[in-house]
């Protein structure tokens, strides 16, 4: 046991005291780039103004009609569109049992396609939004607008 009697070795300093030292001349480094960040924020906040449509529907024969009309409507008003872009197609399947008592190995799959478009006007005038709001599509259609 020749280590008991050993001296310990000089204990570090905390990290916290390590880390303000090492951090002092960070701030001033950090100063700078607010400066730029404002600008660069100023700058977005002149970015145009976007209008996204995401348009839904389980036929897509239906959602492909619906998506010419929208943008046939938006380039009526001289309006700056990007799209249709085709989104992923989900789909959810299930599974359900023939019959309910002897044949439990006899099944049957079934899926629902739920197909997506999503089309961007950018900077669109108010009369483009309100051609929009008026524009009558079929049942089966869903349609999400946001304002970016």
């Amino acid at each position: 046991m020749p280590d008991a009697t050993a001296k310990k070795p000089a204990r570090r300093a905390p990290r916290a005291k390590a880390a303000s030292k090492k951090a002092a001349p960070a701030p001033s480094a950090q100063a700078a780039s607010p400066s730029s960040r404002k600008t660069a924020h100023s700058g977005k906040a002149e970015a145009p103004s976007r209008l996204r449509i995401r348009v839904r529907a389980y036929e897509h024969g239906i959602l492909d009609s619906s998506v010419k009309q929208i943008i046939d409507t938006a380039a009526r008003y001289n309006a700056e569109i990007v799209g249709p872009v085709p989104l992923p197609i989900d789909i959810k399947k299930y599974t359900v049992n023939r019959a309910a008592f002897i044949d439990k190995d006899s099944r049957e799959q079934f899926e629902m396609r739920i197909h997506k478009r999503m089309i961007d006007i950018l900077n669109p005038a108010p009369k483009v939004i309100e051609a929009l709001s008026n524009i009558d599509l079929p049942s089966g259609v869903n349609i999400d607008v946001k304002m970016m």
